[in-house]
């Protein structure tokens, strides 16, 4: 038996791969032991005693198959669990993720002008404070918010129209009374 160590060699530098891919022809033990230089390796590779093997299959079925059981909620007990609950998933992200529906959401408010940039500021100081846990509390503090501002303008615009009419009312008592003055110091000369 020859050694065949140098052509496996050779032959791995020719074909860019690991010498375990190597194939050296048994039958042709002879003539594969002649070929002492790259370009006697390449004329063997071209007459195929010198083979590159395949790469070998690394089969993911089954890392598939548990992955896919895994996000039914299987395997993932209280054995199955190395690291606390803050490592597994730690709070900051959960805050980071509300935060950023949150502010999505008071962005893309004022965009379309359903809110007023003011109302939105003091909104972004309550999400940051921590005050709506999600985007549905948010949606109903904005709807009622927006509704107080409503009523509140249309408080507003009444008051304005009682003060206007009680002015009104107060400059023509004061015109009727100024007449009457007028009338009873003018026949009294």
């Amino acid at each position: 038996m020859v050694s065949l160590k140098l052509q496996k060699r050779l032959a791995a530098s020719v074909m860019k791969c690991g010498q375990r891919k190597v194939w050296l022809d048994p039958n042709e033990q002879l003539e594969v032991s002649q070929a002492t230089s790259r370009q006697g390796m390449r004329k063997l590779i071209k007459t195929g005693l010198v083979l590159r093997l395949p790469v070998a299959v690394h089969s993911r079925s089954r890392v598939n198959k548990r992955l896919e059981a895994k996000r039914k909620g299987r395997h993932t007990g209280m054995g199955k669990r190395r690291g606390t609950r803050e490592a597994r998933f730690p709070s900051k992200v959960i805050w980071m993720r509300r935060m950023r529906v949150l502010r999505r959401l008071l962005r893309r408010y004022r965009e379309s002008q359903k809110i007023d940039k003011h109302l939105y500021h003091s909104l972004y100081l309550k999400c940051k404070g921590n005050e709506f846990k999600n985007k549905r509390v948010l949606m109903e503090h904005i709807h009622k918010a927006k509704a107080e501002q409503i009523r509140m303008q249309q408080l507003q615009k009444q008051a304005e129209a009682r003060r206007d009419k009680a002015r009104a009312k107060r400059a023509r008592r004061e015109a009727a009374q100024a007449k009457k003055m007028a009338a009873t110091f003018g026949t009294a000369e």
